[in-house]
């Protein structure tokens, strides 16, 4: 990046209120993922697909958004970082209308690799913002930005909810809730930071592979990923099966997982500005690596959901602060956070289905023994998330676009 007398410049106000602007669209980015989980049902009906169908259908939105996201910088580059996501968020929103009005498997699986990858390159450009924003502040504030993302996942769900409780039909409710959300978006993306590429910078490539600095960052993000991921869509069946759990108990143990992530998340911001990224990351490292052991070596029902709550508290401000971290690992912004969203999504698609196959060919008890040594590389790989300091232009704010470029790292 060069240094451009013509470039933006951008007051405390402005980007204080940037900071609230790319809140509004985690929490937008949310509120669609919350909305398609609860109707999953739903369109599993209406497009007569079997479980194991189903299960081929939803890996589509991970590999649509690997293999989008990389394309995130160039779509920035061009247009500048404030269109691209007002673009790029509401293809997003207006994508939930899709997997409902699919009548059958090949037209399931087309409209969810629109919608992931969608989601993924939305989400490469809100990150990269964010990462901006608060270098800009010079202080924490990706924990909070993932909390709002969580904020509105609860919120699509609980409306999700309401919606399959009444028994709405999940083409009119994804309609309503794609046309309120693209107007929420459109209106949150109009404060964020205007950020352009240098006039003479080369565009980046459409693909490329991630930077060497975004391997061993994602590395860490796998590793909260696989634990948070397994935790999720596996802790109810651990408790009824290995615990011999009631299933209000088993039910119990995901809602402490994903209470326990949100209030870190939102809360986190102020822990890392207090201990530093590397620090709290450690230190989340040993509390999910004790709630995995809590969850294995627990002799009964209410120590292994504290076990899942650990995990939830422990992981919860990894990614936020890997993708942090990405955006200050060199001159590409974009191009590392890709790198990373990648890595992270494919932990995310990989988790679910490894804990099953080793579950199947040993035990639950071995499949969280494995959760737990992956909470523990926290510990160990935390290091890497140090990413370089936060820097506030001289005079003024001022940013390049997050976007790519050709250069090596």
């Amino acid at each position: 990046m060069t240094t451009d007398s013509t470039a933006p410049v951008f007051g405390s106000e402005q980007v204080r209120r940037a900071r609230y602007a790319v809140a509004a669209v985690f929490a937008v980015h949310g509120a669609v993922t919350g909305s398609f989980a609860t109707r999953v049902p739903w369109i599993q009906d209406h497009a007569s697909v079997s479980a194991g169908q189903l299960g081929l259908a939803l890996a589509f939105p991970a590999i649509g958004a690997t293999l989008a996201m990389p394309l995130a910088g160039r779509v920035s580059h061009r247009f500048g970082a404030r269109t691209a996501l007002r673009g790029l968020l509401a293809l997003w929103t207006l994508s939930l209308v899709l997997p409902a009005v699919a009548p059958n498997l090949l037209t399931l699986c087309v409209a969810l690799f629109v919608y992931g990858a969608s989601a993924g390159m939305s989400d490469v450009v809100m990150n990269a913002l964010g990462v901006e924003v608060e270098n800009r502040l010079d202080r924490s504030i990706m924990s909070g930005l993932h909390g709002m993302w969580s904020v509105g996942a609860l919120i699509g769900s609980a409306a999700g909810t309401v919606a399959a409780h009444v028994g709405a039909d999940a083409r009119l409710h994804h309609a309503v809730a794609a046309g309120v959300l693209t107007v929420l978006g459109l209106a949150a993306c109009g404060g964020v930071l205007d950020l352009r590429s240098e006039p003479d910078e080369e565009p980046p490539p459409r693909f490329t592979l991630p930077p060497k600095s975004a391997l061993l960052i994602g590395a860490v993000g796998f590793c909260a990923v696989f634990a948070e991921g397994a935790s999720m869509d596996w802790s109810a069946v651990y408790l009824r099966d290995v615990m011999d759990s009631s299933a209000g108990l088993a039910a119990a143990s995901t809602t402490a997982f994903a209470l326990t992530m949100a209030v870190a998340r939102i809360a986190g911001d102020k822990v890392v500005d207090r201990f530093g990224a590397v620090r709290t990351v450690r230190i989340g490292g040993v509390l999910a690596t004790a709630g995995g052991l809590l969850v294995v070596l627990s002799p009964n029902t209410a120590l292994a959901l504290c076990g899942f709550g650990l995990l939830g508290l422990g992981v919860a401000v990894v990614v936020p602060l890997a993708f942090a971290a990405a955006g200050r690992s060199g001159p590409n912004p974009s191009r590392a956070i890709a790198g990373v969203a990648t890595i992270t999504y494919t932990s995310g698609l990989i988790a679910p289905s490894a804990i099953g196959s080793l579950a199947e060919a040993t035990s639950l008890l071995v499949s969280f023994g494995l959760v737990t040594v992956l909470a523990f590389g926290l510990v160990l790989g935390a290091g890497v998330l140090r990413g370089g300091d936060r820097k506030v232009a001289e005079g003024g704010v001022r940013a390049a676009a997050p976007a790519a470029s050709t250069t090596g790292d």
